[in-house]
C-alpha cells in the first residue's frame, strides 16, 4: 500500500508539473482574477434561482488556447472597482451564453458564420432554451486546440444526443472508431459537420454523406441489385444497412419545377394546419384527404406543381445510426417486394421546415395502393408491395390485347387463304373478261 501511495503521489506531481509551469506564465492581471475564481466551489445565484459556478481551474486555463489573450480578452467589460457589487442583468445561464457568443465572433468570425447557418443557431433564434451555443461545446476556460470532441464519450454531442451516440457507439462506425483504424471511421462531425450542422434529412445530404466515403458503392450494388440506381434514389442507406431497424415510407412534398423539397415559410405553419383540416377523423390522411392536401398546396400558385416523392427509410434517428457490417445488410428482395410487407405498413407525409428538419404527418397505408392515389403518389411503385388493382387490370387488358390482336390477325389471314384455295384461286383470277375478248355467235 505504501508503494502504491508513493506512486500515486509521484503521478500527481508529474502530471501537475505542466499546469504549474503554465500558471507561472500568466500575467499578473490574470493571477489577480484567479485569486478568487481559482477557488474551488465559488458560485453565484442568479435572479431566477439558478446557481452558476464561477470556478476557473488555474492549471486548465493556463494551458488553454485562450490563455494568450488573458481574462480581459473576453471580459473587457469587467471593472474591478464595481465588480464585487455589480448586479448581473442576465437572468439565466443560457441568456449569458447567448450574450457571450458575440464575444466569440470577434476572433472566430468564420466559424461564427458557419454556426449561424446551422440548425443549432436556428433553434436558438426560435427561442429553444437548450439550443447549443459556442460555450456549450467549447468550455471557454479550458479550450484545447482540436480537442472539443471525445470519440470515447461523444462529448459534447452526447450531452444532448445521448441515445443517438449510444446507437452510433454500437454501430460498425463506432466500433471501428474505437479500434486500431479509428482515424478511418467517421465521428459525429464527419457526417454532420462541426459548426454548420444541418438536418441529415435535408435534400440528399444523408445519401451524399455516405457516398463521400463509399464512392464505389453504386458499382458494387449493380453487380447483384436490379435497377440499383433507382434503389439509391428511393431507399435510404440505413433502410438496408440497419437490419434491426423498423422501416417506413415517407412521401415527401416536392416542387416539380425546381425539383426541390417544399419548405414551410418562416412563421407560417401551413402544412400541419392543412393536414389536420383534411384529416377529419384524425386517423391519418387517407387517399382522398391526401389528394385534397396536394390541391391546397397547388392553389398557392408558383411555376411548378406540388408532387410527392416516396422514400423508404428507418423510423427514428436512433435507428439510422445502428449501422451494421455490410455482411449483415438486407439482401432479400422479399423483405419489401411482397404483398403486406412490413415497411409499407407505416406511411408519413413530410415537408421541410425552414431550417431543413422534417415535419411529418401520419397517413394510412392505403394511400400506396388506392386507385385515388395514382395521381398523388405518382412514380412510387414497388413491385409486389404497392399493387394498385386498377393498374393490374389495365396491365391485364394491355397484355391480353397485345397477344390477341396479332393472333387474331394471323388467324383471319390463314382462314382467308384456306377459303380461297377451295374456290379456285385469288378473287382477281375470277374477274370477268372484257367485252373485246368475248366471242360473238355466228
Amino acid at each position: 500500500m505504501k508503494y502504491a501511495t508513493v506512486a500515486a503521489l509521484l503521478l500527481m506531481i508529474i502530471t501537475g508539473m505542466p499546469a504549474r509551469a503554465a500558471i507561472s506564465t500568466l500575467s499578473e492581471a490574470d493571477k489577480t482574477c484567479l485569486g478568487c475564481h481559482g477557488t474551488a466551489g465559488i458560485e453565484k445565484q442568479r435572479a431566477n434561482g439558478e446557481t452558476r459556478s464561477l470556478h476557473v481551474a488555474p492549471g486548465e486555463f493556463a494551458q488553454s488556447v485562450h490563455s494568450v489573450i488573458g481574462c480581459g480578452g473576453c471580459h473587457a467589460d469587467i471593472n474591478l472597482s464595481t465588480h464585487f457589487v455589480a448586479k448581473d442583468k442576465i437572468a439565466g445561464s443560457h441568456e449569458k451564453s447567448f450574450a457571450h457568443i458575440k464575444i466569440c465572433r470577434v476572433c472566430h468570425e468564420e466559424k461564427f458564420n458557419l454556426y449561424e447557418g446551422s440548425i443549432h443557431a436556428s433553434l436558438r433564434r426560435q427561442g429553444v432554451p437548450v439550443a447549443p451555443v459556442c460555450t456549450d461545446c467549447h468550455s471557454p476556460h479550458r479550450v484545447i486546440r482540436k480537442a472539443a470532441y471525445d470519440s470515447t464519450t461523444g462529448t459534447p454531442c452526447s450531452k444532448c444526443h445521448g441515445s443517438i451516440f449510444q446507437a452510433y457507439a454500437g454501430s460498425v462506425h463506432g466500433q471501428i472508431r474505437t479500434g486500431k483504424d479509428g482515424a478511418h471511421a467517421p465521428g459525429c462531425a464527419g457526417c454532420h459537420r462541426a459548426h454548420d450542422v444541418t438536418a441529415a434529412a435535408t435534400e440528399n445530404q444523408l445519401k451524399n454523406t455516405c457516398l463521400g466515403c463509399h464512392q464505389d458503392v453504386l458499382l458494387v450494388h449493380q453487380k447483384w441489385l436490379p435497377n440499383a440506381g433507382r434503389h439509391f434514389e428511393s431507399v435510404s442507406c440505413p433502410a438496408c444497412h440497419a437490419p434491426a431497424a423498423q422501416r417506413k415510407v415517407d412521401l415527401r412534398l416536392y416542387d416539380s419545377a425546381t425539383q426541390k423539397r417544399l419548405r414551410e415559410k418562416e412563421g407560417v405553419p401551413q402544412f400541419e394546419n392543412r393536414a389536420r383540416a383534411v384529416d377529419v377523423e384524425g386517423k391519418g390522411l387517407n387517399a382522398l384527404a391526401l389528394r385534397s392536401l396536394l390541391r391546397e398546396f397547388n392553389r398557392d400558385g408558383g411555376d411548378g406543381k406540388t408532387i410527392l416523392r416516396g422514400r423508404l427509410e428507418v423510423r427514428t434517428g436512433v435507428e439510422a445510426h445502428q449501422l451494421a457490417d455490410k455482411t449483415q445488410a438486407i439482401r432479400d428482395c422479399e423483405q419489401c417486394h411482397r404483398k403486406g410487407s412490413d415497411p409499407f405498413q407505416s406511411v408519413t407525409i413530410s415537408i421541410a421546415r425552414p431550417d431543413g428538419r422534417l415535419l411529418r404527418y401520419d397517413a394510412q397505408n392505403e394511400v400506396l395502393s388506392s386507385t385515388v392515389s395514382i395521381e398523388s403518389v405518382g412514380g412510387f411503385y414497388a413491385i409486389g408491395a404497392t399493387r394498385i388493382k386498377l393498374l393490374d387490370t389495365l396491365l391485364l387488358f394491355a397484355v391480353v390485347g397485345g397477344i390477341t390482336v396479332p393472333i387474331g390477325h394471323m388467324t383471319t389471314k390463314w382462314l382467308v387463304r384456306k377459303y380461297l384455295k377451295r374456290g379456285g384461286g385469288h378473287p382477281r383470277d375470277q374477274a370477268p373478261s372484257s367485252p373485246d375478248d368475248r366471242s360473238t355467235p355466228e
